[in-house]
């Protein structure tokens, strides 16, 4: 397809779950002209130490916001999961497995992982933890994990990260639109409904023959 939609995210970026209703709805817009939306993971961070208690609350700061700005669910009385490595890699490792399987099924795998990160405590930097999420979206438990785990999985997501570089997108979520190889930015950062949907309209029209 040489139309479409590219949304690129991660699963464990605190806007990118508040713009998730959002993303939704702009996937069903274009959906109704026949454009699909991609999903490419972006990789936002990538930690080696147990976040300190004043990462965490810093962290707490940026989900407060966000439910202020979207409405969108957070548990913000327990908040993250105990020794929690903010490793973004292992849960955007999780959606390009699942699009390995399934392009389809990448969507509500990401929007389980971001449940569970962001209203359930879930540590999902864990791969028993994402093998579960991965299995309650219809994924099979084994072909899953053993993907999952293969270098050919590990390099597709660098590819992702290394492709958002490339283009200079820094942060998420990033919504962008293809024609023929050219690309147009429809949103660099958290916009609602109201602000995206007639610029994506009017790109559709431009852009898609009815």
């Amino acid at each position: 397809m040489t139309t479409r939609l590219i949304y690129v995210m991660d699963p464990m970026c605190s806007w990118c779950w508040g713009f998730a209703p959002v993303a939704r709805a702009l996937a069903a817009q274009a959906g109704e002209k026949g454009i699909e939306m991609q999903l490419v993971v972006g990789g936002l961070r990538r930690e080696r130490m147990a976040m300190d208690a004043a990462g965490r609350q810093r962290t707490l700061g940026y989900w407060r916001a966000v439910h202020e700005a979207s409405g969108q669910p957070f548990d913000l009385e327990a908040g993250l999961p105990d020794g929690l490595v903010y490793d973004t890699e292992p849960a955007c490792r999780a959606l390009v497995t699942a699009r390995s399987f399934d392009e389809h099924l990448a969507w509500p795998l990401a929007m389980r992982i971001q449940q569970a990160f962001y209203t359930e405590r879930c540590d999902v930097t864990r791969p028993q933890r994402l093998a579960d999420l991965a299995e309650a979206v219809g994924l099979t438990r084994g072909e899953f994990a053993d993907r999952f785990d293969s270098q050919a999985i590990r390099d597709a997501t660098e590819a992702d990260f290394q492709w958002a570089r490339n283009l200079g997108i820094a942060g998420f979520p990033t919504l962008l639109a293809k024609r023929h190889g050219q690309l147009a930015l429809l949103t660099n950062g958290y916009q609602p409904l109201e602000t995206l949907s007639p610029l994506l309209a009017r790109w559709l029209e431009h852009n898609v023959h009815a």
